[in-house]
């Protein structure tokens, strides 16, 4: 057997995967860059926004800052915190308000007790931990003996964390989004024309969301194929 970067799995797992990735990342930022450029009527900021969307939502004591970045906008949980990047916090784009929606729903999913909000939060550590030695241990397991292959199913099993995590993000991000586009709307936030660019920019990072799952399930199936390799050569 080839060793584990270097087979044909890789262009048959990962190199669609990766493709999958890069479209879906120059999307996103095609979208952002496009409704990066107009203003909303109302001028309100992407800081602002947040807060009239938690606000709305019912999401109280939320706590909005300005971190560095790009598109490194976060909610976390631990601190109720909204964490806005430089093109999003001060700005009153399009873009911006949607993206600062966006975190927003989350704040509301927090206050809420959204239920996959839930289980994610449960995976984070078990996912963390996992996702740190699934890949050496399935490495390794394939490089020592046969008898070995006990170390190559729990690395295995530790990456089926890391693609069920993926998996459980899907409705957590998107529910976000629909929250977001609901509170916008229903707020008078934005007006229909506006909404329809805030929808656009939300639904682009919604693809690397989809693309990240995808990535994860085929490299999931790079492993299994690569280790059933192994048992049936010997």
């Amino acid at each position: 057997m080839g060793f584990y970067y270097y087979d044909y799995t890789y262009l048959i797992y990962l190199l669609p995967a990766m493709i999958v990735t890069m479209i879906a990342q120059v999307r996103v930022k095609s979208a952002f860059r496009k409704y990066s450029r107009i203003a909303t009527a109302r001028n309100m900021t992407g800081a602002q926004a947040a807060e009239a969307v938690a606000r709305f939502g019912g999401a109280d004591g939320v706590q909005i800052q300005r971190i560095s970045g790009s598109l490194t906008d976060n909610f976390d949980p631990r601190n109720n915190t909204i964490s806005l990047s430089e093109d999003v916090y001060s700005s009153s784009t399009i873009a911006a308000v949607g993206v600062a929606a966006h975190e927003a729903g989350h704040a509301i999913q927090n206050a809420k007790g959204y239920l996959p909000n839930k289980i994610r939060a449960v995976l984070v550590p078990v996912t963390s931990f996992g996702s740190k030695l699934a890949i050496p241990l399935v490495i390794i397991g394939l490089i020592l003996p046969v008898q070995y292959d006990f170390v190559v199913t729990i690395g295995i099993v530790l990456y089926s964390f890391a693609v069920l995590f993926q998996l459980i993000t899907l409705p957590v991000e998107f529910n976000a989004s629909f929250r977001a586009i609901k509170a916008l709307d229903a707020a008078g936030i934005l007006y229909p024309d506006e909404l329809e660019g805030a929808k656009s920019v939300l639904k682009a990072a919604a693809m690397t969301y989809l693309a990240a799952s995808f990535a994860a399930i085929l490299n999931l199936l790079r492993l299994l194929a690569l280790a059933g390799n192994r048992r049936g050569r010997d």
